[in-house]
């Protein structure tokens, strides 16, 4: 996800207060399905003379606003869908049933299907924090795509919405969450914010909403499963452990470009976990570039990052550890072979002290092209203001995909699906304030949510896409992760994964995205077995 360019300054500058929590949220009112268009009360100002004795109006009830349903169909594979479109806002309350916020979501309910509520139910978001679902709403999921170059690249304005041959919707019905201070959400009153800008109160407030909707619409007894993209992985994986004692357990869980455990990409000092980790990314990198050793660069791409991670968990791990004990031959060894698999210049790589930070590699890997990489999707060239600078202005693979996908989504949203609102759609950004990470140190990791969520429902798969040239959350650093949760052996084989040349959001590229769909496709098929 891209979704998820505000990712880079929440590692680097994680909020140390403990926020507010919201606890108790989850039980919530029962409400009326939404077919009776219920009446949510909600907090506002005492009227009336405000005199000894004198007994005061009590609030006006806010009406709910209803949600907005329309009829669609699609052409899939030669067949014809038919399905219902829903958006709106669906009220979060506390356990005195006053709304603190409205969370904007649009749902796609295929019409009359075999099975009736049994047929399986997917709720979707993306990441940043700070982002809207729209990333994998049009550029994967949902039955309209964003219509992009082959190669993911930005087409020329205006940008054009086409059916996307790739929807999950032939497997699933979707459900598109966009969390406070994402797209049309809003808290209910501006101090109130804050309680959903954080760890915590994000994953409580989400997972209010999928028990309200379970509620709503009669889905209690469908197949479950959740997709997120970048920091949506996270708050997948911590939703996995937080609903399950909740009583509302997944039948699979879709980790898309991941992020569990942020020391992995925290480039920090005291923190050598990152060089490592990162280098078989730098590695597919340089090759898609053209930067490595003629014996490297006539191999397929997986077949050269095989022996950058060989080298990066053993020997360079080693050399990082070792410190200022390296030896004068020992440390001219370790620069030749770190040049080797980066392309970088052996020089730059001693005055770096073998340690280069992912934004020194995107700025020097074609430096002498007089050009810099992109951050979500490293196959992507910028542009660069200063060429001897040490950062990059931009990230050209952002800068790629944010202007087709916020035109086409703001279009789309009130001329298909005929929700019309005058506020602005936050895409990413804009809408939140300072995160609150809730953590102890520096390092949030959800990965053992997960954990638990495994260990308590032996039945729930767990589905991981990687990019291999995806600088955002490096591939290797995802794997570091799933081999240090601690899972019982018995339980490694509920976990599946696959590998895209492609990057963050492997889904732009037409390929990858083929290839995503059928993977999700067996994916969800194995997940519903018996």
């Amino acid at each position: 996800m891209l979704a998820s360019i505000l990712l880079l300054l929440a590692l680097l500058a994680p909020a140390q207060e403990q926020g507010q929590r919201r606890g108790g949220q989850f039980p919530g009112n029962q409400t009326p399905t939404p077919q009776t268009t219920p009446q949510t009360p909600a907090p506002g100002p005492q009227t009336g003379g405000g005199q000894q004795g004198r007994p005061q109006a009590q609030p006006t009830p806010t009406p709910e606003e209803p949600p907005v349903v329309t009829k669609h169909s699609i052409r899939v594979g030669g067949n014809t869908i038919n399905y219902t479109a829903t958006a709106g806002l669906m009220p979060i309350k506390n356990r005195d049933g006053e709304v603190e916020a409205r969370m904007f979501f649009t749902s796609y309910v295929v019409d009359r299907p075999e099975g009736g509520s049994r047929r399986p139910l997917t709720f979707s978001f993306n990441g940043g924090p700070g982002s809207a679902s729209v990333w994998l709403h049009m550029g994967a999921i949902g039955p309209k795509r964003v219509r992009m170059n082959a190669d993911g690249t930005m087409p020329a304005p205006p940008y054009e919405l086409e059916d996307n041959q790739n929807t999950w919707l032939t497997q699933s019905d979707l459900v598109f969450i966009d969390p406070v201070g994402t797209g049309y959400s809003r808290a209910a009153k501006p101090e109130l914010a804050q309680k959903f800008f954080g760890l915590q109160g994000d994953i409580e407030s989400v997972g209010e909403f999928i028990r309200m909707y379970l509620t709503r619409y009669e889905r209690w007894t469908s197949p479950l499963f959740l997709a997120g993209e970048s920091y949506g992985t996270t708050r997948a994986s911590a939703l996995s452990g937080y609903l399950i004692d909740r009583g509302i357990a997944f039948n699979g869980i879709m980790l898309i470009s991941t992020i569990m455990n942020f020391e992995t990409t925290a480039f920090a000092s005291g923190n050598d976990l990152p060089y490592a980790l990162f280098l078989p990314s730098y590695t597919a990198t340089a090759w898609y570039h053209k930067k490595l050793p003629s014996d490297l660069q006539t191999k397929p791409v997986n077949r050269v990052v095989n022996e950058a991670e060989a080298f990066a968990s053993n020997e360079y791990t080693l050399i990082l550890e070792k410190g200022d004990r390296l030896t004068g031959q020992e440390r001219q060894d370790a620069i030749a072979k770190l040049s080797r698999f980066t392309g970088l210049d052996p020089k730059f790589l001693d005055y770096a002290n073998l340690r280069v930070n992912l934004n020194l590699f995107r700025k020097e890997l074609l430096r002498n092209e007089r050009r810099s990489i992109g951050r979500l999707d490293a196959r992507f060239k910028g542009y660069d203001s200063n060429l001897a600078s040490d950062s990059t202005d931009y990230d050209p693979s952002e800068a790629a995909i944010r202007p087709p996908y916020t035109s086409t989504f703001n279009n789309y949203v009130r001329s298909e699906l005929g929700y019309k609102s005058d506020l602005e759609y936050y895409i990413l950004g804009g809408g939140i304030g300072p995160w609150n990470w809730g953590a102890n140190n520096n390092y949030v990791d959800t990965s053992t949510a997960l954990r638990n969520a495994l260990a308590k429902d032996p039945y729930l798969k767990v589905f991981v896409a990687m990019g291999y040239y995806d600088m955002a959350t490096p591939y290797y650093a995802v794997e570091y992760t799933l081999h240090h949760i601690s899972i019982d052996p018995l339980l490694l084989k509920n976990i599946s994964n696959s590998y895209y040349e492609a990057g963050h959001m492997m889904y732009i590229d037409e390929k990858s995205l083929s290839k995503l769909h059928s993977d999700v496709e067996k994916f969800m098929q194995d997940s519903m077995r018996r």
